[in-house]
């Protein structure tokens, strides 16, 4: 599943080609009814953890990519869409095709506040609160390594941030004391570090090796050797080193 620093990327890409144009929106499966708009402007394409909105004034379309949704992008808008495109959106420049989301959903003004409501802080939005990143991740009453993954806690974090994350602020998974010191280290930890994947289209968590990971999915801490601790852990793998995250 892409994780926030690929949606915040696609934002980004989007809202420069689509924002403050009139768009011709399609859904060529027969899945989504996208008439309603269909030469419309779009004012603003915005990510908020793991999901995209396209804003047309107060109505927006609610996009999730879900494990298997993806964008195709054409430089040629004229070109045909793929089979089982969702949704179209183009203007004389470019066209976006959506393919394979796990929603994508017409939004009013109410139910765009409920979407934000419901979720944590994100890492990546100016407006985020470290106070409030703090204060959710200390309230959760669970290991840290759950803590991350929910997204009403903090939003856009998935299992290979998470595990990265812990790893470079050396907190266990299934810690649960973490104090406030700890959890704003974390949470500036994960500003820093999905900014950098952001610019990046990738996971980074050295910025010195860009390519490689400290312990998501690998046998031995690449810092100690230590052989990785894997188990389930709030339905994800999770992956720590027991000499560099305690125990």
């Amino acid at each position: 599943m892409p994780e926030g620093h690929l949606i915040h990327r696609h934002a980004d890409a989007q809202h420069s080609d689509l924002a403050g144009r009139v768009v011709r929106a399609s859904g060529p499966q027969g899945r989504f009814d996208a008439r309603p708009y269909d030469g419309r402007t779009v004012t603003e394409v915005e990510a908020v953890g793991k999901h995209l909105l396209y804003h047309f004034g107060d109505e927006a379309i609610h996009v999730h990519l879900g494990m298997r949704g993806i964008f195709l992008r054409y430089d040629d808008p004229a070109a045909e869409p793929r089979a089982g495109t969702r949704l179209r959106l183009a203007t004389d420049e470019v066209a976006y095709d959506l393919i394979a989301p796990s929603r994508c959903e017409p939004l009013d003004a109410d139910a765009v506040t409920a979407l934000r409501t419901s979720l944590g802080p994100d890492p990546l939005r100016a407006d985020a609160s470290s106070r409030e990143a703090v204060r959710r991740l200390t309230a959760f009453k669970g290991p840290v390594g759950a803590a991350v993954l929910d997204q009403g806690v903090w939003a856009g974090i998935g299992n290979a941030w998470r595990a990265e994350l812990l790893y470079l602020t050396g907190l266990h998974p299934s810690r649960r004391d973490v104090d406030e010191p700890a959890a704003l280290r974390l949470w500036e930890t994960a500003v820093t570090h999905l900014a950098m994947g952001r610019d990046a289209g990738q996971v980074i968590s050295d910025p010195d090796a860009p390519d490689e990971r400290w312990v998501y999915k690998r046998e031995h801490c690449r810092r100690c050797g230590a052989p990785v601790e894997i188990w389930p852990l709030a339905s994800r793998t999770a992956y720590a080193c027991p000499v560099e995250q305690g125990g």
